[in-house]
């Protein structure tokens, strides 16, 4: 009996330590501020496809006068309850109305199957959402900006470079979800694995299309164990703790952040960076950790890019730590970037 209560409270202790989350430097992902109104919006993308939002304004905004408007996506495989809320409240304090969206496949905007990859339309929902702001009466059409977190960082830039409505443009901790899906971190991913991978997603839509069950890939990990990597730990840590985990209803934790096999594929052929010079005059704000592992597509991003362009590099930050840790993230200069290009 004494046996059973021990192995019991070990096995208690290990799940304790699983879920056990770093909360240092102000991680506040479900920040709620006490100066900002909010709501819940909806409005339809170009291909009649629901986007769902949150609308954010400062408490006491002149809804008689028209104000500026930042766009704020989501990391990849998240929801907008990661992260973008936080950017969008955070920003709606410095008296920008802010809008957080859910892509399209994710989270509560429409689109079938659940978690399907389909950068074109990702981009689209970016444009969508200026339509929506761009006929509200209390916002200046032509001051609307966006802001990319991570994958959704490529998603502006591609969305950007088809919309010159957008007039000022931001990534923080920017994924190319093309160069990475190609190529792995480092271009570390050789042909031979990139066939491989292919082939396994080409052969998966038969056994779909003939009853299979769905498979999904990438995303964040379920499960730690002693031959977990550096980035699957930083992940895990937001995705797989309190400290940032959300399941969207009617979905499951099993699939939180993970595309569907069949799709992700699609990836190989999105080439944001492609023309990103383009953009220009417009100006784009490259924000990144200074040790972030995804610090090379920030780089290479604003290495392409035409002027006006700045690239931020925050001292001691990681890739995730520009999600929620709120003393990380440089707010006071996406708001000085916000105002200055949006007057």
């Amino acid at each position: 009996m004494k046996t059973t209560i021990l192995i019991t409270l070990l096995s208690f202790a290990f799940s304790i330590t699983l879920i056990a989350q770093d909360m240092s430097n102000r991680a506040e992902n479900f920040y709620k501020s006490e100066v900002v109104i909010s709501q819940t919006v909806t409005f339809s993308n170009q291909y009649r496809m629901k986007v769902s939002g949150n609308l954010f304004l400062p408490k006491g905004m002149n809804q008689a006068v028209k104000n500026a408007a930042i766009i704020i996506g989501h990391p990849m495989g998240a929801v907008k309850e990661q992260s973008s809320n936080l950017y969008a409240q955070k920003l709606a304090e410095q008296g920008f109305v802010t809008l957080s969206l859910d892509l399209s496949f994710w989270g509560e905007s429409e689109g079938e199957p659940r978690n399907a990859v389909l950068p074109d339309i990702y981009a689209e929902d970016f444009s969508a959402a200026v339509d929506f702001l761009g006929t509200r009466s209390f916002v200046d059409r032509n001051r609307i900006g966006v802001l990319g977190i991570c994958g959704s960082g490529s998603f502006v830039i591609s969305a950007a470079k088809l919309d010159p409505r957008m007039k000022a443009i931001a990534t923080v901790s920017m994924y190319d979800m093309g160069g990475v899906s190609r190529n792995a971190l480092k271009h570390s991913q050789t042909g031979e694995q990139r066939r491989r991978i292919l082939e396994k997603a080409a052969e998966q839509r038969y056994t779909e299309l003939t009853g299979g069950e769905t498979r999904y890939t990438g995303g964040t990990v379920h499960k730690l164990d002693d031959h977990s990597s550096a980035i699957e730990r930083e992940f895990y840590d937001f995705y797989r703790t309190p400290r940032g985990e959300y399941t969207p209803a009617g979905s499951s934790p099993q699939v939180t952040t993970h595309p569907t096999l069949t799709s992700n594929v699609k990836f190989m052929n999105f080439y944001p960076f492609a023309n990103i010079e383009t953009i220009s005059p417009r100006p784009i704000l490259f924000i990144a950790g200074e040790n972030a592992h995804s610090r090379e597509f920030s780089e290479e991003a604003y290495r392409l890019a035409g002027q006006p362009k700045e690239l931020v590099i925050v001292p001691g930050a990681g890739h995730v730590d520009l999600y929620d840790r709120v003393n990380l993230i440089p707010f006071g200069k996406l708001a000085s970037f916000f105002r200055r290009n949006l007057k």
